[in-house]
């Protein structure tokens, strides 16, 4: 007699950053989640390139391997486009339109809003509620992306023996991870929460209120700027410089020479991207940093950040709650928490 599962099957969520893979399963018992299979596996140099897949085969490979060393029977994918590639607007579209309705007036007013030709773009909307004051009108968060952006991904997928099931926004994707951190927070429930993501060339600033994204913001920054570095100055190559970073072994001055002018450099880009939120914001200050990405393992980077900005500020740990399956190792899983917040949002889609 076999197990009956309810529900759709399971998805698994796969995160394509610019040096890597993230895969990461879930299930759930309960409340409680549990990690049942999980891969970081590092792509080639410039496979992508700030977010933009370039070499699709390469990717492909990779997420075959993520795929084989996590050993995820799971044959769905929950992926998501990059921030900078998707357009969303909310909108406002009358109550009392639904289904087939509302999909074509929303698609007449995207037209509005999507500075490209409609028929290259894929579409997508959530109705989030009565419009505020006008009880007549519903807002509509509308989402649009150019189908390469899709595709290519879908693609990669498929390269890698995964069939897309959901093509996510990295920003939604967060917003659905911070859900299971918002508990860890030490400011108010309403707080203004600034999650600061820092990968190997880019870092990304997203501000949440009540678990809603308000802002988003991304630069060119991260830990591919340390690993050169390490390179540079002892002679290293990239995956020797990347092991070094991560398992030590590098001479006495790396600490107060390379380690410490980096970790000033991310403190001022965090800085940067804060100031960027207050001149475009009604706020001038956040009640809570959480740091997230490849950078927040960086041994003391958070004291850093709280000492240097004033405010408060905590590395994210999306599966700090979780159990762990017999095929989760924990050390590893430790380490690479903060680099899965997009993967745990994508995982959580199995959920829905």
């Amino acid at each position: 007699m076999g197990i009956v599962t309810k529900g759709q099957p399971a998805l698994v969520g796969v995160d394509i950053s610019s040096t890597a893979v993230k895969l990461l399963q879930l299930s759930k018992a309960g409340n409680r989640y549990r990690v049942e299979h999980y891969a970081v596996e590092p792509l080639p140099p410039n496979a992508v390139v700030e977010k933009n897949i370039v070499e699709v085969e390469a990717v492909g490979e990779a997420i075959k391997r993520a795929v084989a060393r996590s050993g995820t029977r799971a044959r769905f994918a929950a992926a998501a486009v990059a921030g900078s590639a998707v357009i969303t607007k909310l909108i406002s579209m009358p109550s009392d339109l639904d289904g087939v309705d509302l999909e074509s007036e929303v698609e007449l007013e995207a037209v509005n809003y999507v500075p490209y030709p409609i028929e290259e773009v894929n579409l997508d909307f959530e109705v989030l509620g009565p419009t505020p004051g006008n009880p007549d009108m519903v807002q509509v968060l509308l989402a649009a992306s150019r189908s390469e952006n899709v595709e290519v991904r879908a693609s990669a997928l498929e390269i890698g023996g995964l069939t897309p099931k959901v093509m996510d926004v990295e920003a939604f994707a967060i917003e659905n991870a911070f859900a299971l951190i918002a508990d860890n927070l030490s400011s108010p429930r309403d707080g203004i929460i600034a999650l600061i993501d820092s990968g190997a060339t880019m870092t990304t600033l997203n501000v949440l209120r009540n678990g809603r994204s308000l802002y988003s913001r991304e630069q060119v920054f991260g830990g591919k700027q340390l690993t050169d570095e390490v390179m540079r100055r002892y002679g290293l190559s990239y995956e020797e410089a990347g092991l070094a970073k991560r398992q030590g072994g590098l001479p006495e001055s790396y600490d107060a020479e390379v380690l410490e002018p980096f970790k000033e450099a991310m403190v001022q880009q965090v800085s940067r991207l804060l100031q960027f939120f207050y001149a475009g914001s009604e706020f001038n200050r956040v009640d809570q940093i959480v740091i997230a990405g490849g950078c927040a393992a960086i041994q003391g980077i958070a004291q850093m950040v709280e000492e240097q900005l004033g405010v408060p500020t905590i590395i994210a740990n999306p599966l700090a709650h979780m159990t762990l399956g017999p095929r989760v190792q924990a050390h590893a899983l430790a380490q690479d928490a903060p680099a899965l917040m997009i993967a745990c949002g994508l995982a959580l889609r199995s959920f829905d």
